[in-house]
């Protein structure tokens, strides 16, 4: 009963929120934030994860995050995400996969890169980033809350990649959806544990993520290696996240 009300609290909330903004996603930027380097000049493979708050209202809650990638005798990026639009169009997967700038705003949000690594290591890293995607479980499923979402995907990027020891944002609202309906796991990071009920409730400690409580897809907590509080909607309030 308590998560039903919530659901149609947080549905309410939503469309009144939609209702007063005024962004347009055909004129929001889409430029280049000018963070990653050129592909002319990059003589060496890289891959990369970003972030950026979502789009519209859905950024007063949550971020979209996606991995891009580019090898050594590659002209351009590729980039990895997940969104609800292929899925809306048809085409079967809301996974898409495309030659892209890698570090485009989204919709108007400047994006932010969580992690990056260069050389012999992300070549290692991008052939087995790429095998993890194309075994992506939720390949045609796509819900906002509380996932499986675009943060639902890329945390699996990141939880089946032993050399990625990042976590996303605490507002990654999709993160703590573990695949294959897992109650427990070993934390996003690798450096801990984490259990977890669909995403909705559940709890997370470790090196790299310190202790996090999951309430609805809400996340409270504190990160002891670099002292932080984590808060639902704003994020981290402290040091700046990084890798182990």
């Amino acid at each position: 009963m308590i998560l039903r009300i919530f659901k149609y609290f947080l549905v309410v909330s939503l469309l009144l929120l939609s209702a007063c903004t005024t962004s347009n996603w055909r004129t929001a930027s889409r430029e280049s934030a000018k963070i990653a380097p050129l592909p002319k000049d990059l003589k060496e493979s890289i891959f990369q994860i970003y972030a950026a708050r979502a789009f519209s209202w859905r950024g007063y809650f949550a971020t979209h995050p996606w991995v891009a990638w580019k090898k050594v005798n590659e002209h351009e990026y590729t980039v990895a995400q997940v969104t609800s639009w292929g899925l809306g169009r048809g085409e079967g997967s809301a996974v898409t996969v495309v030659r892209d700038i890698p570090d485009r705003y989204w919709y108007g949000n400047e994006p932010k890169i969580l992690f990056e690594v260069r050389g012999e290591k992300a070549e290692r890293m991008i052939a087995r980033v790429q095998d993890v995607i194309e075994n992506y479980p939720y390949r045609k499923s796509y819900t906002l809350w509380p996932g499986p979402n675009s943060n639902t995907f890329v945390a699996y990027i990141i939880r089946s990649t032993p050399e990625i020891t990042v976590e996303l944002p605490p507002h990654a609202i999709g993160k703590d959806y573990l695949i294959n309906s897992n109650i427990f796991a070993l934390s996003p990071s690798g450096s801990g544990v984490q259990m977890s009920l669909f995403g909705l409730l559940g709890f997370t400690i470790g090196l790299a993520e310190g202790i996090e409580i999951n309430i609805l897809s809400m996340t409270f907590g504190i990160d002891i290696l670099r002292p932080a509080l984590k808060l639902p909607f704003y994020g981290r309030l402290g040091m700046d996240d990084k890798p182990l």
